[in-house]
């Protein structure tokens, strides 16, 4: 099996992930956000290996203009992970405080 096609089919467990974080009520809006931005992520990283093959005959790795903007995205989401989830250890944190 070649990586492109691993990578595919791992969309499906991100996907099944997803849904069951979105209809848990238990994930931070925030966090959520960043999850389903990660879908952006690849949604851009694709495009843009392909245009880096065709136009540079390079992987997306080696045109770092080009990398360094899908990465962008990538990391926006992971912020997003993160401040969700800092933000609700904050507020049970907060609870925790207010019932001692």
């Amino acid at each position: 099996m070649n990586k492109e096609t691993l990578f595919a089919l791992s969309l499906f467990p991100y996907l099944g992930f997803l849904w069951f974080a979105t209809r848990s009520g238990q994930f931070p809006k925030l966090a959520l956000w960043g999850f389903y931005g990660t879908l952006v992520f690849v949604a851009v990283t694709i495009p843009a290996g392909i245009y880096a093959q065709v136009h540079y005959g390079e992987s997306l790795a080696n045109v770092d203009w080009l990398h360094g903007s899908a990465e962008v995205f990538l990391t926006l989401s992971n912020i997003l992970v993160a401040l969700g989830f800092r933000q609700r250890f904050l507020e049970n944190q907060a609870d925790r405080d207010r019932n001692l």
